[in-house]
């Protein structure tokens, strides 16, 4: 690929705003995966009108470019290769409405999810896909790698939200797909195809997200165990019943135990296992489905504590939102993966991590939505240990395998990026990925557009 990048004529374009500064490109050349690379300028531009000039700019002189949010996501997919320049849309920042007859918010990407949250809740609305970045990551990178969180068992992911996309293509063209409406079927959904694309085909610059009314009353149950398997168990006994909780999150004790020593929480550090539920909905109708989901523990020796005020449910929730960088206590280096498998053989998954673990002489950390059957899997290990780092790299492949055997899939919301490219022929047929490489010529005839992610190197 001809990089042919010349400072001077972008700051022409965008004046003011082109940095090649080396430590202001060192920060822009990662993210919360363990890969990093070095881009040829970071770029921020304020407008759609200033993403095409710099898209045509890029696509007329053959520069590679990738789109940024954050840089929050665990799979690399925003780390720049090939001397990319980094589009930095951080400063396209503004919740443009709030249609609160139609229920419909209109953002532009760089929006930080938690701020969307935070406007929706005083118009008494809110916005249901929660990833555990909410508080700092953006609603465009959360578009582009399609993320869910804990809500999603009873909400969905990202893409049952989005409406409609403003995207720029590489060319510099600017492209509308879907409305505001809840219904359309004119044309190829081609919003759905760009959601989760991780930034390959098209620059998002406006989103149109359908948005919920506020549930009346939620109830937050801590539910602990003293057997893994009990825990379980419990969780497809919940998900098999008549009630859709808002969460049902999961943490084994390797979890627990670096959470506490991370900041202590007053969890049970001999558990085997906790479940983290809520309910919402009608007052009423809460409090019966929080009762039942009790019972269902208890039946499988759980010890229930119910959230008495709002300072409670927020300790409990700080709790699991630290989880991922709590771990680092136990190694200094984590290999994350976050598979899914059908709800109902969970059991039979940590079953399986666990003779992973025994079988490679690992330390595996598991948590995650087991409601809707995600489970993180934190391969714990030290990358200035070559022995055990190469066994921990190792592992992955059997984890794969078994999520696979399973009936899973290898990524339920981080994407692929870089970290999972080389392993997406063991779930997709090379049919499927001769057909997604045709998409990209489609949309990115050049492959000028975030190069080297998603799919394996020919």
């Amino acid at each position: 690929m001809g990089l042919r990048f010349s400072k001077n004529r972008i700051e022409k374009i965008l004046p003011g705003r082109v940095s090649t500064d080396r430590d202001e490109l060192f920060c822009y050349g990662f993210d919360a995966s363990s890969a990093d690379g070095l881009p040829s300028a970071v770029v921020r531009p304020y407008n759609v009108e200033e993403v095409a000039k710099l898209a045509e700019y890029a696509f007329q002189n053959t520069i590679p470019i990738v789109p940024r949010g954050a840089g929050t996501g665990m799979t690399g997919g925003a780390v720049p290769l090939k001397d990319a320049v980094i589009l930095s849309l951080e400063g396209m920042d503004r919740i443009l409405d709030i249609d609160e007859k139609s229920m419909v918010a209109t953002v532009e990407p760089g929006v930080i999810n938690a701020h969307l949250q935070e406007e929706l809740e005083v118009k008494g609305l809110f916005y249901p896909p929660d990833p555990a970045s909410m508080k700092f990551c953006t609603l465009g990178g959360n578009v582009a790698e399609n993320a869910g969180g804990p809500r999603a068992i009873k909400y969905g992911v990202t893409k049952d939200y989005v409406l409609g996309l403003e995207v720029v293509l590489p060319d510099g063209k600017v492209m509308t797909t879907g409305s505001k409406t809840y219904k359309g079927v004119v044309g190829y959904d081609l919003t759905r195809l760009l959601v989760g694309s991780e930034g390959t085909l098209g620059i998002i610059t406006k989103i149109f997200l359908k948005v919920l009314p506020l549930p009346e009353e939620i109830m937050t149950l801590l539910c602990t165990f003293s057997s893994l398997d009990d825990a379980a168990l419990t969780v497809s006994r919940i998900t098999a019943s008549s009630i859709i909780p808002r969460t049902l999150e999961f943490m084994d004790q390797e979890s627990i135990r670096a959470v506490e020593n991370y900041k202590s929480f007053g969890l049970p550090v001999d558990a085997e296992a906790l479940l983290l539920i809520e309910v919402d909905g009608p007052r009423a109708a809460v409090a019966r489905e929080a009762e039942k989901i009790a019972s269902l523990c208890r039946s499988r020796n759980g010890v229930v504590n119910i959230a008495e005020d709002i300072f409670s449910k927020q300790r409990i929730w700080e709790a699991r939102r630290i989880v991922s960088p709590a771990l680092y206590h136990i190694k200094p280096t984590k290999i994350n993966e976050d598979v899914v498998v059908p709800r109902g053989r969970i059991p039979e998954m940590l079953g399986e991590l666990r003779k992973i673990a025994q079988k490679y002489n690992l330390t595996i950390a598991n948590f995650g939505h087991a409601g809707d059957g995600n489970i993180h899997v934190n391969v714990m290990t030290d990358k200035n240990n070559p022995d055990e780092y190469r066994r921990a790299s190792e592992s992955v492949q059997d984890i794969f395998e078994a999520t696979l055997r399973l009936e899973g899939t290898i990524s339920g919301e981080h994407g692929v990026g870089i970290t999972k490219k080389q392993y997406i022929g063991m779930e997709l047929s090379e049919t499927s990925i001769t057909v997604m490489r045709k998409i990209k010529d489609v949309f990115d005839p050049k492959g000028i557009l975030n190069p080297g992610k998603m799919f394996p190197d020919k």
